[in-house]
């Protein structure tokens, strides 16, 4: 498409701020477009978007649904449309109604309502609202919305909402043929599960956004964890399925899943893909999330891996394996607009091999930045384009969607030595920016296991707020010394955490002195400056306990 072609003279031209909306997915799973059909010269298509975006059973009363009928070419609503929408989960019926849109934007209000002891869901639901006298569907009139009322978003999973447009541009025009689209969104739901350790029993929640989770499993042999859920393997039904999507949630201070540790992850005893696997120490002060994003591509790979006779098969099982500390290369570059972006990469890897970058974005308060939207090149030191991305023809959006702030793209880095990456912020959720915000960096690659460090201007002192908190629970020991020098040094490693410059020493003990720990807990009461506090983490590193890379 031209506007995606326009992507790469931007991604090396564009130097403007964009105008930002505030029309955010938290999960990517919040809304869903689907496939565009042909129709009257155009290409169509329905988009469903939930408000809010990322919804937890138990903790909202109502939530909105926006359908919307437009052309994807020119991104332009059809007018006066009747519509038939049905909600689906788990292959029963649960609420099916007409409604009429004079501007092909159709606002329904859901209400949750439990205890339906009717055999057939549906028959619970009942409807709220004005109806048009032609096409008979419900609409809006002035302030006024339909709602939807029923067991509906009362239980966590994937929720299937079906859309037939009936008729369009008149309430007395009806389509030769109906126009059928299907669109997912995901309602997640809290369980709660423990690792049975030996000194207590640590706590683990599992946020699963697609059905509920079940034989949930540690191996002490090897510190890994797995469980079930109900899944459909059949190809018909893996091609219309967006993501499957599970959050697990471990306490930072329990070391085998602590922020500073690698993972892989399995799928039905298959391993995932780096995008698949995402680590999060961020969007928690207590907790490092770790989730797994199985995308549509990594679904049918597993499919056809694992042959013909894993079509039939009714679950998916999942498996996390701690892999213990990893040494990271990385360097970081700040947008126009404030944004931030980390970038890094294993150290057991270097020029002449397919290098994982993963990228990770920040808002001007440091909060990573959920469902941004990004496209990005990189030179050679030869000034020659090794490789550029600028997302998917099919989608709405321009650009690679970071569901939760964190991507992953494997590039092939054939040389040593200085490289060029550009990075473009093109929008969030289904919204493109008016004009892109871009960032251009230089960084070096070298032989795998070399640890390479970025040329970058001192820094002064940065510590996130939240560290406080770890360092209070460190002085009143509920964190132990090793899990509290490692959590800081994995947060200095990867950018997170900024000191001034102090020399590295060799040490002959780890033994930490305890006017160190005064400090941290003088600094989490607020009785010393922040300097007070790195005066000690720089005695750390100058005497080898605390190991910067």
């Amino acid at each position: 498409m031209y506007y995606k072609f326009i992507i790469l003279v931007v991604l090396v031209t564009l130097t403007t701020i964009p105008l930002l909306n505030d029309d955010v997915f938290g999960h990517g799973l919040g809304g869903d477009v689907a496939p565009p059909i042909s129709f009257a010269g155009m290409q169509v298509t329905i988009s469903t978007i939930m408000s809010p975006s990322d919804i937890t059973v138990g903790e909202f009363g109502s939530a909105s649904l926006q359908i919307r009928f437009f052309d994807q070419n020119t991104d332009t609503n059809l007018e006066s449309v009747t519509y038939r929408v049905e909600v689906h989960q788990s292959g029963e019926l649960l609420a099916r109604e007409t409604f009429f849109d004079r501007d092909g934007e159709l606002n329904v209000e859901i209400r949750p309502k439990s205890g339906c002891s009717e055999a057939q869901p549906w028959m619970c639901t009942i409807y709220y609202g004005d109806r048009e006298p032609i096409s008979n569907g419900l609409q809006e009139r002035g302030t006024g919305i339909p709602v939807i009322k029923g067991p509906i978003f009362t239980k966590g999973g994937l929720y299937n909402i079906q859309v037939v447009v009936l008729g369009a541009t008149s309430p007395k025009t009806f389509v030769a043929d109906q126009l059928e689209f299907d669109t997912f969104v995901s309602v997640a739901q809290d369980q709660f599960f423990s690792i049975p350790e030996a000194t207590a029993e640590i706590p683990v929640t599992i946020k699963t956004y697609y059905d509920d989770v079940s034989n949930f499993e540690f191996k002490k042999s090897d510190k890994s964890i797995s469980f079930k859920m109900p899944f459909d393997w059949s190809p018909d039904y893996v091609d219309l399925v967006q993501v499957v999507h599970e959050e697990l949630r471990f306490p930072k201070s329990y070391e085998p899943y602590g922020p500073q540790n690698d993972f892989v992850g399995y799928v039905d005893g298959v391993q995932v893909d780096n995008r698949t696997l995402l680590v999060d120490p961020y969007s928690s002060e207590s907790q490092n999330i770790i989730h797994f994003l199985v995308t549509a591509n990594e679904l049918k790979r597993i499919n056809e891996e694992l042959g013909s006779e894993h079509y039939s098969k009714k679950e998916m099982f999942f498996e996390l394996v701690p892999k213990g500390q990893t040494t990271k290369n990385g360097f970081s570059t700040t947008f126009e607009n404030g944004y931030k972006a980390n970038v890094v990469w294993k150290q057991v890897y270097g020029a002449g091999s397919d290098i994982p970058f993963e990228i990770t974005f920040f808002d001007p308060e440091g909060n990573l930045v959920k469902d941004i939207n990004y496209a990005i090149s990189v030179l050679d030191p030869n000034g020659e384009t090794i490789y550029s991305n600028i997302g998917d023809d099919t989608t709405p959006y321009i650009g690679i969607k970071a569901s939760e702030g964190i991507d992953t793209q494997k590039i092939f880095i054939k040389l040593e030595g200085m490289h060029s990456m550009t990075l473009a912020l093109t929008g969030t959720g289904f919204t493109n920016w008016e004009s892109y915000v871009i960032s251009e960096i230089m960084f070096e690659v070298g032989k795998a296991g070399e640890q390479i460090v970025p040329t970058q201007p001192t820094v002064e002192t940065s510590i996130p707020a939240w560290i406080k908190n770890n360092a209070g629970w460190w002085a009143d020991g509920q964190i132990d010394d090793n899990s509290f020098v490692l959590g800081l040094q994995w947060l200095i490693t990867n950018g997170i955490m900024t000191i001034p410059p102090t020399e590295q020493g060799a040490g002959s003990d780890d033994v930490i002195p305890s006017w160190i720990k005064n400090n941290a807990g003088w600094w989490a009461d607020g009785q010393i400056d922040d300097s007070s506090f790195v005066s000690g983490l720089q005695w750390l590193i100058s005497n080898g306990i605390m190991k910067i890379s």
